[in-house]
């Protein structure tokens, strides 16, 4: 019996043309991408979510009296606070009944008023 073995032919590069580098695997692209996202995650996603904590320990500590703005520019005074809402007095006898989370900040009342 006659036993023939296969030899891998490879192509031979033409006179004065580029040599083919060989090609990398899907490992050489993994490392950049992950290196990418741990930068994107450190420079945007964490710093937004230690905003976002701060913003809510802000609001869960607002009690009546405190002077706020919400998220439409709408300033007034706390009178009541429930656990998924605040009524606010925006003038002297009228209240209105806003969510927590349209609250943006508390107005400082030690500083004086632009005008």
């Amino acid at each position: 019996m006659n036993e023939t073995t296969a030899t891998e032919v490879q192509p031979v590069a033409e006179p004065g043309a580029p040599a083919q580098q060989p090609q990398q695997g899907g490992m050489g692209m993994l490392v950049p991408m992950l290196l990418i996202l741990a930068i994107f995650y450190f420079m945007m996603i964490r710093p937004q979510q230690r905003k976002e904590k701060e913003r809510r320990k802000m609001i869960d500590s607002l009690r009546a009296g405190a002077k706020v703005v919400f998220a439409g520019g709408l300033m007034g005074t706390i009178s009541e606070a429930t656990e998924k809402t605040f009524k606010v007095e925006i003038a002297p006898g009228t209240v209105i009944e806003v969510a927590r989370a349209s609250v943006t900040g508390v107005v400082d009342e030690t500083q004086p008023a632009a005008k």
